[in-house]
């Protein structure tokens, strides 16, 4: 497997299985309504898991445009690879939210909440406040991208398991700090389904909300870039 399809793989993965259990917890009528962000903190960590696992060796599984930035900023990972696992990475979240999809439309059919819909393919914040949700996000994917270096870093491998550690932070953070904004923590996480959200024929889906897409974009950006100059300075 190339990088490149590795990266459009693993992403794919993340986000198929990430939506997905968004969609189980908010969408009317599935087995999981209204079980909570402790069940969607969970998935999501074994949605970067499971991405990880399949993608790791092939491309370092990034999955993540802040995390592929972070590692350039830090002299990690050439910058003439940037565009191309960018590009992998909003082609694998294109993918991953039509398979979500597809694998609810009965449910997003009989869902009337425009927002509920919205929040299985973009974050949003609990509280208006532009300022502070850019911090939110800034501080959130900080914490991620750092604790990334260091788990990377680090000595004791796990062999099979080197995922682990990675969705085991993506947990801590969506319990600890995912309240303001739903923790994106990752830019092709919510632009690329945002982007599926306007385009997929969904009934009774509403806005996209475009006024707040620019703050799980370039948040994630600044705090992975604050990282790797901390990182690199440590």
């Amino acid at each position: 497997m190339t990088p490149f399809v590795a990266e459009i793989l693993g992403t794919a993965i993340l986000i198929t299985l990430g939506a997905g259990v968004v969609a189980n917890v908010v969408l009317k009528n599935t087995h999981g309504n209204g079980s909570g962000l402790i069940v969607i903190a969970i998935a999501w960590g074994m949605a970067v898991f499971t991405g990880v696992y399949v993608s790791a060796e092939a491309s370092g599984a990034h999955l993540n445009p802040a995390v592929t930035i972070g590692l350039a900023v830090a002299g990690k990972f050439s910058w003439a690879d940037v565009p191309t696992y960018l590009l992998a990475q909003f082609i694998g979240a294109f993918i991953g939210s039509v398979l979500n999809w597809l694998t609810y439309k009965a449910h997003f059919d009989a869902t009337e909440d425009p927002a509920a819909i919205l929040a299985v393919f973009a974050t949003g914040p609990g509280i208006n406040k532009p300022f502070n949700n850019f911090l939110t996000e800034t501080l959130a994917t900080f914490v991620f991208v750092l604790g990334v270096f260091f788990i990377e870093k680090g000595e004791n491998k796990l062999g099979s398991l080197d995922a682990l550690p990675v969705s085991l932070l993506v947990i801590a953070i969506g319990l600890s700090m995912g309240g303001p904004t739903g923790y994106a923590i990752n830019p092709a996480r919510d632009l690329g389904p945002r982007i599926m959200h306007a385009i997929l024929p969904i009934p009774h889906k509403g806005s996209s909300n475009w006024s707040y897409a620019p703050i799980p974009v370039l948040g994630p950006i600044v705090g992975a870039i604050l990282a790797a100059l901390l990182y690199a300075n440590l």
